[in-house]
């Protein structure tokens, strides 16, 4: 029998780890999944900023928790899983958040930099999305893993930007997820990315001071940055039953920056 429209939005029963979560657009996902019915799991490095966003999700009413941890390290991110599972019993919905940007040009660019930033943006994805999966979702033949990726990882730069490690790992992750939802079809997990374009974050801050804000808006159709409520829409498509036969696939959230092309 087929669901009503509100049914294939709900995510009650759900459980959701995000990951980047106490802030920025990993905090507005988190609320989105919340909001739609699912029970919260918050990861983020700092425990006292996960206190303090935790407790703005419960006091709206959502069933949420924490668990610190830093993504860009490989115990750590297996001790998370390991937790993530023990605490909730299941992980229902993977949202692969927690990433870091650098501005320098290619030829200074530190590698150690490089190297951080990969690290967290594209290997930690890949080492939390197996452990969830092997430990929870593919064992129940059901997941949904979201990856945050970028319009960043769409193409190269506009003039005066000058972000090349963080553009790869994007792209990366754009690849990965069309790869990893490839093979994972056959255990029912859903992979799809969200490509956020310019949103007020603390990690656009120094680009937004760069670029002007300005000048960042009149590169958009709709002629404006992205708010905290733009993201949720698609994050709830992709978790939910509404999204099931979506797979591998990609969406940018932009205001329409990437389908301007440069003359």
């Amino acid at each position: 029998m087929s669901k009503n429209i509100k049914q294939l939005f709900d995510l009650t029963g759900k459980t959701a780890l995000v990951t980047g979560g106490s802030r920025g657009l990993g905090f507005q996902l988190a609320q989105a999944l919340g909001e739609a019915g699912a029970k919260v799991l918050l990861s983020a490095r700092k425990a006292d900023d996960l206190k303090e966003s935790t407790a703005v999700l419960k006091a709206s009413g959502i069933d949420a928790d924490w668990i610190s941890a830093d993504c860009s390290r490989e115990e750590d991110t297996r001790r998370l899983a390991a937790e993530a599972v023990k605490r909730v019993g299941h992980v229902d919905i993977l949202v692969n958040n927690a990433g870091a940007a650098w501005g320098s040009p290619a030829e200074t660019h530190p590698v150690d930099v490089w190297d951080k930033i990969m690290n967290l943006n594209v290997r930690g994805y890949f080492i939390l999305s197996q452990e969830i999966a092997t430990r929870s979702m593919i064992p129940r033949k059901s997941g949904r893993i979201i990856n945050l990726a970028s319009i960043a990882g769409l193409g190269g730069n506009p003039p005066g930007m000058t972000t090349l490690a963080y553009n790869t790992s994007k792209g990366a992750v754009l690849n990965f997820t069309r790869t990893l939802g490839a093979e994972w079809g056959k255990y029912n997990i859903t992979v799809n990315a969200i490509c956020p374009g310019f949103f007020p974050s603390r990690m656009t801050v120094g680009l937004f001071k760069d670029m002007g804000e300005e000048n960042l808006i009149k590169r958009a159709p709709l002629g404006r940055l992205g708010d905290d409520d733009d993201l949720k829409g698609l994050c709830v498509l992709y978790a939910s039953d509404a999204g099931k036969h979506i797979t591998g696939q990609w969406m940018a959230v932009d205001g329409g920056v990437s389908i301007i092309t440069v003359a």
